[in-house]
């Protein structure tokens, strides 16, 4: 691929994507952001300045494009739409179900351009769509449980917090899951990440929960708080939303570890790891790498890449895969 454009390049995922994106296509790299000039740049890549909101700027930064990965949440749908037009290969790392159901839709065009679309790509949903199907494919398609539990330490994006504090109001039921050391069991608050609506169709089993705590247990306290009907309409409030948000930013309790476990039946598979955003950018850039190879249409990772393979080759990079009743995923270090 001789040019990938990286929308909300500058962000946490998008910069990881984009370092090791560069190391495999010199010269390739874009990456677009609405002020780049207030980001440190990516080494070896080319920054664009980008308004996803004028047209006349998304048809510039799409002349020539390979592919794209998008790092951000803005009218996604109409960008995906955008990219299958011109036969441009399309990635998404939003864990909005919202978003990336418009981009479903788009399933005809995309076959139609011969273009590929991938959904649901980088830590939560990605790497636990994977784990599910490991799990259900070995259980025999019983209902599945996933658990993220992120590093409240870990400086996340400006973005991820806004979606993060955006999911409160819709908090469901809480449950227990263990988790590989150093976390053990721990209490998991129902959290709307995209997997639990789009992996029932996708792999065919009844009912997926997917479940949220932080690494501090005093921090998943205050996250299950903040669930109930008082404090989430406070949240809601635009001057209140904006404090949070800004002492989020700054205020880091805890470590930049994460674990992301998947369970069905007698069959539990998980990644642990450090910086969670890192990990992500790690999916996304892979994903990318393969986009060459991969049908057309619109597909959601768990559907278009073989779980084994591929989390061993994340696992390269740092981070342990385990599941029972094996102890260790297969990892090929060649």
């Amino acid at each position: 691929m001789k040019r990938i454009v990286i929308f909300g390049g500058y962000g946490a995922v998008g910069r990881e994507a984009a370092a090791l994106l560069a190391g495999w296509y010199p010269g390739a790299v874009v990456v677009a952001g609405r002020a780049p000039e207030k980001a440190p740049p990516v080494p070896d890549t080319t920054s664009l300045r980008v308004d996803l909101r004028e047209p006349a700027d998304l048809d510039r930064a799409l002349d020539g494009a390979d592919a794209v990965l998008m790092c951000v949440d803005q009218d996604n749908a109409r960008v995906a739409r955008a990219c299958l037009e011109r036969s441009v290969h399309y990635v998404d790392v939003s864990a909005s179900y919202e978003l990336l159901s418009g981009i479903e839709r788009l399933d005809g065009l995309a076959t139609e351009r011969q273009a590929t679309a991938v959904l649901s790509v980088g830590l939560a949903p990605g790497v636990t769509n994977l784990l599910a199907r490991t799990c259900a494919e070995r259980s025999g398609g019983e209902d599945v449980e996933i658990g993220v539990l992120l590093g409240s330490g870990e400086a996340h994006g400006p973005a991820a917090l806004a979606w993060t504090l955006d999911g409160l109001g819709s908090m469901g039921t809480s449950w227990r899951m263990r988790f590989p050391a150093p976390y053990g069991a721990r209490k998991v608050h129902g959290f709307p990440f995209s997997d639990q609506h789009t992996l029932p169709r996708t792999l065919g089993v009844g009912r997926v929960a997917t479940g949220l705590c932080l690494d501090s247990r005093a921090m998943t306290g205050m996250l299950a708080a903040a669930r109930t009907p008082g404090v989430s309409r406070l949240l809601r409030v635009r001057r209140v939303r904006g404090v949070v948000l800004a002492a989020l930013s700054k205020v880091h309790f805890g470590s930049d570890g994460f674990a992301v476990t998947a369970s069905s039946g007698a069959c539990t598979a998980s990644v642990t790891g450090r910086r969670q955003s890192r990990a992500s950018g790690i999916v996304a850039a892979l994903v990318v790498r393969r986009l060459d190879s991969l049908p057309a249409g619109v597909r959601h990772l768990d559907e278009i890449v073989e779980p084994t393979a591929f989390l061993a080759e994340l696992a390269r990079y740092g981070f342990e895969l385990t599941a029972s009743p094996l102890t260790t995923m297969p990892v090929d270090v060649t």
